[in-house]
């Protein structure tokens, strides 16, 4: 099965991609088979310099679709010819610091009844993904469809649900860490997606980029903790502890007044913790913990973290190791009775099973628990 090739003339100064690069309306309608509706359906990438990888995430999604578009920003290798050979229309965008600007001229020139929104450097997996993609053609596009995201990184994997599949209407809004604009019911579909964009050699080529977009955008929304979180996100994958536990100091400041808090707390928790273990302010991060247990009560992330700090304090402070080990074995034990929670946002897969486990098995050899 091949996608009909086609490669749009390149936008000058305009965000939207020229009438010519865009599918006419008419095709948005559904077809007849029979008495079914069918809805066309379309992946949507933003690309720049994804040689490497698009041809990997086109191939993992090309059975399931109707449709590829690969809006381009400006690549000078063969990410173009790539795409093309894999069978994508082509479609070009001049690079303008605002991830929004360039996924919604991607949807204007896909122009489906549901599109499939991925990123260069992510790929298809899962026995039912394909399933759930090929249902789509016979599901009216009235909500927004969530996907399980697997991240790998260096030593783990983090999983979480994003919303990915969104019906034809639906934009996005935000400069980056960019998020759909709707009013629709969101529903969490069968599809599995890995990420590989947080390896070491990946992020290297990266380092920067989103650090400028995100201060861009806090000088746009001060009071934005989401982008204060982001930006911390990012400052930590670089190792910059000091930068980006500001940051999380000060989305925390942001939330104060804030009756519920976001999903994504326990994750910026965790971060935060590991990041005070990294400076050594094992007292500043114990004090932050506790004001944090009854909002993480729920998170395995969270008590890993914490029994990862302590014994960090621990091995600095060998002294203290009568008191602290107690409290690690507590933490982790704690990880076990949650168990894995790949609901929560950036939960990292073994923290509540396997990972705890082995480090509880370590700390109760080097330090055998007492009678109780």
């Amino acid at each position: 099965m091949r996608w009909p090739s086609i490669t749009s003339a390149a936008c000058a100064t305009r965000r939207r991609v020229p009438a010519r690069a865009r599918r006419p309306a008419a095709s948005r309608c559904t077809e007849r088979r029979g008495m079914a509706s069918r809805w066309r359906t379309c992946l949507v990438v933003i690309a720049r310099d994804e040689a490497a990888t698009i041809g990997r995430l086109l191939d993992s999604v090309r059975p399931f679709v109707d449709d590829a578009l690969v809006l381009d920003t400006g690549s000078t290798d063969d990410t173009v010819r790539l795409a093309q050979a894999a069978g994508a229309r082509v479609a070009h965008f001049p690079w303008i610091d605002d991830f929004s600007a360039a996924r919604n001229a991607a949807l204007d020139a896909a122009g489906a009844d549901w599109h499939l929104v991925l990123d260069a450097d992510e790929w298809l997996i899962g026995e039912g993904s394909g399933a759930a993609l090929e249902a789509l053609r016979a599901t009216p596009p009235e909500f927004v469809g969530t996907i399980v995201l697997q991240d790998h990184f260096d030593g783990g994997t983090a999983r979480s649900r994003l919303s990915r599949v969104l019906p034809g209407t639906v934009r996005y809004t935000g400069r980056i860490h960019e998020q759909p604009a709707h009013a629709l019911p969101v529903r969490p579909l069968e599809l599995q997606v890995a990420h590989d964009g947080y390896l070491p050699e990946r992020l290297q080529v990266k380092q920067g980029r989103n650090e400028e977009l995100l201060r861009a955008a806090i000088d746009e929304a001060p009071s934005n903790p989401y982008l204060w979180y982001q930006l911390g996100k990012d400052l930590s994958v670089y190792a910059r502890f000091a930068d980006a536990e500001t940051a999380f100091a000060t989305a925390s400041d942001r939330l104060a007044d804030m009756p519920l808090m976001p999903a994504w707390w326990p994750d910026l928790v965790a971060r935060r913790l590991f990041g005070l273990k990294s400076l050594k302010r094992h007292a500043d991060g114990m004090v932050f913990a506790e004001t944090q247990l009854q909002l993480c009560a729920e998170s395995p992330d969270f008590f890993f973290a914490l029994g990862d700090l302590l014994l960090d304090w621990a091995a600095d402070q060998p002294e203290q190791a009568e008191v602290l080990v107690p409290m690690i074995d507590d933490a982790w034990t704690r990880c076990l009775e949650i168990g894995e929670r790949p609901d929560q946002p950036g939960a990292v897969a073994g923290r509540g099973s396997h990972l705890a486990a082995y480090n509880l098995e370590l700390l109760r050899a080097a330090f055998p628990p007492s009678p109780r």
